[in-house]
Parts: structure tokens; C-alpha cells; sequence
């Protein structure tokens, strides 16, 4: 089935995007604005619509409570970018200028505002979250005077009111040769729990190659310890450009003994690291993520929305760090920045075949936390390991206790143990399996021997859980559940093996025993009373994909006709990925490709296509939302498997839409695919 865009759909999508090429996205309309995150795995910048503003600046893994009362929720950093401009003594402000424009460049990981003020000047400004000086972003201004002008700049540290005992100051930093201005703010966590540092400089880059200018005076003026200012006056002739940047960097004592210091070390680094080597080398990290792409022929559209998808990906996650990715990523502090399935299942596939570095990364979080886990599995009566449905930095379960979730979404243990043997599927790597692999999987599985509750036919069933679907909680025997535990069990069987370990028998024993119900006809039951309910995301579903313990067509076809229309509207946005990688996998492309835009297009956002949880919802960027359209394209269209000889391309199917689809960069072989 054709999807066919109203046209006023069309001219709305028309108006607000400006559909450049594959790898930008521009906008000249900043009205509905829903910004894109600047990132590099330790800190996410937000843009704003507002001229050289910063809305927030979130840091990845750095928590505090909420609330004295409440849950660890992830740090909004201190604002360490925001700039104002005044020419002529007048401050510029949208209201004065003509030709704003903005473009996300995806492939530069760039973030680029374009203007003119009065007749007078033309300004542009590009933001980087710098991927190798990872704790720091560059914001590079020029402009260029129409008229002779006085520029005055101010940068501003603004720290949030919920920060505790700020100390602003200004020092000028003093070596033999060089001086160093360092403007900072350091300041207690809202609840004291980490001390935060900022600290920036303006760097100038010479105006023209026939003069050079001296460092202008530096005017520190203290608002307030909660917005400290640096500025500067420099006069342009007309023809003349003034280039410079305002650098900063942002660390806490979750990963700096001495934040303070450290802080300042990275602003000098950028300081002193020539422009074009600094931003080269950003640019060619960046390049070699690319080396995992997706390619779309015959409709830029598409090519745009999958490519803004991986973009995030990458941006949130590292392969250097350890540290995994949460829904919103880091664009807010939406489900308090915790680690959920959402990763494992959502994230994880996507960049496990285009990026073995950060997939390892969000497997060894995971490895890390082990300890609490077989912990919370003692202190509730289990063995093995017991992962909470929500982590933060310690491991342990951050849900909030009236969510039901919390207490008893059990099939998180299962999701992470498919994941560490997926990692050794796709890279065979024997000693990670060996240290970090097999470890994992022995007592995930242990864990669901210990679950399990024996029935009086010899049967299994895991009681009292909430599944993937939450409108269904404390449910016996959760299709979802029962059938990831199956596969973990499956799978530690297998790794063990794969060590020449002798596996526990149990393992086997209760993989094959575990229930699976039926309704009469062969349709699978969500749990054991399911009565048809709607469902808020795909459950029964998952059976088929990713687990592949449904495979039969006729009832692979029974549960897809019979769950679909039971689909929530407020439902998150990966329940229709799942139905449309099944449907390509079953070679009916006009299905699959439907789905694949039902998946995402209701739930994005003007003016760059950023994507909330839901077609309800405003609360971009859904990092597990992108991670399910890509299974679509990887997965479905794409016909790749994970198997275990390694990654294989089953049976690729080309949506009539497009021309030919491309993958690179897959597995550690970086082979390519392409379908025509």
C-alpha cells in the first residue's frame, strides 16, 4: 500500500525543511522550533532559535537526586555558551536581523547560523560538541562589517539555579611566553553530590593575512556567582572580517578528581591547538563513524530522516567511555537521563553492525554494573544477576517506586544477555567472551533458572512480571519476557561451548520448557489471560524479531494481522519498526516500507525532523526511536541477520520508493551491501 501525503502535509513539510542534500538540513523558519543536539558522548549542547544562544547543556553519566525525596536524574550542566553581540552599541536580537538560516550538517557534525544584520554586517557562527577534546565545545563566529562598525562581544557562563554555591572568577593564566585568560564557574550539584567546572576563553583568529591585530582587552563583568561575563571591543572598517571563537569545557567529580583544573586544561588545549588542526582532527573522527552509512537512492526525504537517526546515534555514544545511551540521548534530561531496554534492543543492533567501538562501549557498561546486579538479584530472593529496569552511574535501580516497572520489568536481564552474545556473533572476539562475554550470559542465565516457576506438566512459566507492554502489568507467563529468557538461555548454552565449558543442563532444561501460550487458532497470547486488550508497543511481536522463536509464516502472519490494530496512537515510536522489519523479512515491501513511515513521520518535529517518543508527545530526541527505524532499513530492507557465522544478508528487499540502498562500513570486516 502507496503512502500518499495530503497536500497540505506536502507543503507543510515544504515550508519548514529545506531538503539541501543527504547530509544537511536547513531551515529558515524558527517558528515551532525543536532544536538538535550538538554532541560527542560526554556532553550534549542544545541549540537555540535564539541568536548565539544555548538552550542546555546536558552531561552524560553525571547524576544527582532530583529532589531530596526522589531519584538520581542527569545533570544540566552549566550553560557555558552563550554569547552576545552588540554592534554600534546595540544589541543584535532576532527582531533586527534578515536571512536567518540555520543547517545541521551531518557529516561535519556541525551545527551552522547564518544572518544579516540591518545593512550593516553578515554573520555566521558554527557550534561544535568537539569529539576529540571530548569534554569541550567551539562556537567560531565571523562577521563580516558592510560598514565600519564597533563589535563588541560578550560570553557569559550562566549557571542554573539549582546548583548549589557557585564561584565565578576570572584569571589570566601565566607562563613564560603565553598568558592563558580563563574565565570560570565552579559550583555544587544540586544536592552537593558532584562539583561542576566551567570554564572558556575567546580564541581570535587573524583578521587577513596583511595585519596583525593584538589581543583586544578582556572586560570581566560578575553579574552574578550564577552568570559570570567576558568581553571584548574591536572596530572593523567596512570589507573587514573579525573571526574568533569562544571555547569551553565542562568536567565533574564523576569522572575528574580535580574538575577545576581540569576544566582549565582543555580550554588551554583549544586555545593553543591551531584552529584548522583542532576542528581537522573533530572532522576526522567523525569521518571514520561515517565509514558506517546508509545510503538511499531515489528519495532524499528518507535519506535525511535515516541518516539524522544514525547521526544521533553516534553522537550520543562513544567507544572510548563505557557508557551507554539513554532514550533522549543527551538533547534533555527526559526519563532522568537513566539507561533502560532501550538500548539493548532499540540502539544497540543499529550500531553493532556499523560500529563495533560504541556498541562494545554499551555492552561494558552493562559488564561493569554486574556486581550490583547479581546483588539485586540476592536481596529478592534470585541467583545470577537481576538488572534494574532503570541505571545511572551506580548500577543500581533508579525507577522511581510507584513505577510498577521497576519492580518487576524482568525481562532487562534477558535484553542485555542477547546483546553481549550478539557482540561476540558479529566480532568473534573470544578473549572479550572469555573476560566479559561469558560471565554476563552465566548468570543472566542463572538468573531465569531461578525465576522460573515449574508447573505440574513439567512446564515453566515466569510469573508476576511487566512486559514490553506496560499497559499489562503483573501479568503471568509475558510472551515478550518469557521468550527473551529463552533466548539468554539459549545463547549462555551456546557461549560456554564456545569456551569448551561444560554449560549448566539446566540452561537447555528450561529454554525448552518455558511457555509460550496460544489462543485457539495459533495466534500467540500476549500473557496467559490476554483478552485482546490494545497494547502500547510491540510485544508478541518480538518473538519473530529480533528473537526468532516464531518463524512459521502462517503464525508469524496471525500475530502480525492480530497485534497491529492494537497499537496505542500514544504508543512509543519503535512499535511499528518491529511489524515493518517482520514484513520485509517476509518479502512484502509495500507493508514494510508503510510501516517504516508510520514508525517515525507522525512523531517528528520542525524544523529538522527531530523525533519525540510519540505521535502525542514533544520530548525529542528519541534515541530508541531512531534506533528502531535503522533496524528497519538494516534489518529489513537491508535483509542482514545476525547469526553465528557473523553477519549475513538474507533475502534484501528494495521498497519501490527508492533506487538503491546502500550499507557500509558493516561488521569488522566494514563490508558493503547494496540493493538495486
Amino acid at each position: 500500500m502507496k503512502i500518499i501525503l495530503s497536500l497540505a502535509f506536502c507543503l507543510f513539510i515544504t515550508s519548514i525543511m529545506a531538503q539541501n542534500d543527504g547530509w544537511n538540513i536547513s531551515t529558515k523558519d524558527n517558528t515551532n522550533y525543536t532544536g538538535i543536539a550538538v554532541a560527542n558522548g560526554h556532553l550534549g549542547i542544545l541549540p537555540s532559535e535564539k541568536l548565539f544562544k544555548t538552550e542546555q547543556i546536558i552531561l552524560n553519566n553525571v547524576y544527582d537526586k532530583e529532589s531530596p525525596l526522589g531519584v538520581s536524574r542527569i545533570l544540566k550542566g552549566i550553560n557555558f555558551q552563550n554569547i552576545n553581540i552588540e554592534i554600534d552599541g546595540e544589541i543584535i536580537t532576532q527582531e533586527t536581523v534578515s536571512n536567518w538560516n540555520q543547517t545541521l550538517d551531518m557529516k561535519n557534525a556541525r551545527f551552522i547560523t547564518r544572518f544579516d544584520y540591518k545593512d550593516i554586517a553578515s554573520i555566521e557562527y558554527t557550534m561544535y560538541a568537539l569529539r576529540n577534546v571530548a569534554y569541550s565545545g567551539y562556537l567560531d563566529i565571523k562577521i563580516t562589517a558592510k560598514k565600519n562598525i564597533v563589535v563588541k562581544a560578550t560570553a557569559s557562563i550562566e549557571t542554573p539555579e539549582e546548583y548549589k554555591n557557585p564561584v565565578s572568577t576570572f584569571r589570566i593564566l601565566k607562563d613564560l611566553e603565553t598568558t592563558m585568560p580563563i574565565l570560570q564557574t565552579v559550583a555544587k550539584s544540586r544536592l552537593e553530590r558532584h562539583t561542576v567546572a566551567a570554564s572558556g576563553t575567546f580564541i581570535w583568529h587573524d583578521i587577513n593575512s596583511t595585519r596583525e591585530h593584538q589581543r583586544p582587552e578582556l572586560v570581566h563583568n560578575k553579574i552574578s556567582e550564577y552568570n559570570n561575563q567576558l568581553s571584548f571591543t574591536r572596530t572593523l572598517k567596512k570589507n573587514d572580517n573579525l573571526e574568533f571563537a569562544w571555547t569551553a569545557s565542562q568536567t565533574s567529580t564523576q569522572d575528574f578528581h580535580d574538575p577545576q583544573t581540569e576544566s582549565e586544561r582543555f580550554v588551554i588545549f583549544n586555545l593553543l591547538t591551531p584552529r584548522e588542526d583542532l576542528l581537522n582532527q573533530h572532522k576526522s573522527l567523525w569521518k571514520e563513524l561515517w565509514q558506517g552509512d546508509i545510503i538511499i537512492e531515489g528519495d532524499l526525504k528518507s535519506q535525511q530522516d535515516v541518516r539524522l537517526a544514525l547521526y544521533h546515534l553516534y553522537a550520543f555514544g562513544r567507544g572510548d567511555n563505557d557508557l551507554s545511551i539513554a532514550p533522549m540521548g543527551l538533547s534533555s534530561q527526559n526519563y532522568n537521563g537513566h539507561i533502560f531496554w532501550d538500548t539493548e534492543l532499540w540502539m544497540y543492533p543499529p550500531l553493532l553492525l556499523l560500529n563495533q567501538n560504541i556498541a562494545r562501549s554499551l555492552v561494558n557498561y552493562r559488564s561493569d554494573r554486574l556486581d550490583k546486579a547479581k546483588q539485586k538479584a540476592i536481596n529478592f530472593g534470585y541467583k545470577g544477576a537481576m538488572f534494574p529496569w532503570e541505571s545511572d552511574d551506580t548500577g543500581e535501580e533508579a525507577t522511581p517506586a510507584w513505577a510498577l516497572t521497576g519492580t518487576f520489568e524482568h525481562h532487562i536481564t534477558a535484553d542485555i544477555g542477547i546483546a553481549f552474545w550478539n557482540y561476540y556473533r558479529v566480532t568473534k572476539n573470544k578473549e572479550w567472551l572469555r573476560e566479559r562475554g561469558y560471565p554476563m550470559l552465566k548468570e543472566v542465565a542463572n538468573y531465569w533458572v531461578s525465576r522460573s516457576a515449574k508447573n505440574s506438566d513439567g512446564s515453566f512459566s515466569i510469573k508476576n512480571v511487566v512486559g514490553a507492554n506496560e499497559f499489562a502489568p503483573n501479568v503471568d507467563d509475558n510472551a515478550f519476557t518469557n521468550g527473551a529468557a529463552i533466548t539468554a538461555l539459549k545463547y549462555a548454552d551456546l557461549a560456554a561451548k564456545e569456551l569448551n565449558i561444560e554449560p549448566d543442563k539446566k540452561w537447555k532444561e528450561y529454554a525448552n520448557k518455558i511457555m509460550i501460550h496460544k489462543f485457539p487458532d495459533g495466534t500467540t497470547k500476549e500473557h496467559s489471560k490476554y483478552n485482546g486488550d490494545r497494547i502500547k508497543q510491540a510485544d508478541v511481536n518480538l518473538l519473530t524479531y529480533p528473537l526468532n522463536i516464531i518463524s512459521d509464516k502462517t503464525t508469524v502472519l496471525k500475530d502480525l494481522k492480530y497485534y497491529e490494530p492494537k497499537l496505542a496512537e500514544e504508543g512509543p515510536a519503535m512499535g511499528k519498526s518491529v511489524f515493518a522489519v517482520i514484513y520485509a523479512r517476509l518479502g512484502d515491501g509495500d507493508n514494510a516500507f508503510r510501516l517504516f513511515k508510520e514508525s517515525y513521520e507522525p512523531n517528528k518535529r520542525p524544523p529538522f525532523g527531530a523525533l519525540a517518543e510519540s505521535a502525542m508527545s514533544n520530548n525529542p530526541y528519541f534515541a530508541t526511536g531512531a534506533g528502531g527505524m535503522l533496524q528497519t532499513v538494516l534489518f529489513g530492507f537491508g535483509g542482514l541477520h545476525l547469526t553465528e557465522n557473523g553477519i549475513e544478508q538474507k533475502n534484501p528487499i528494495l521498497p519501490k520508493q527508492w533506487k538503491s540502498l546502500t550499507i557500509t562500513g558493516v561488521g569488522k570486516e566494514k563490508k558493503t551491501f547494496r540493493i538495486d
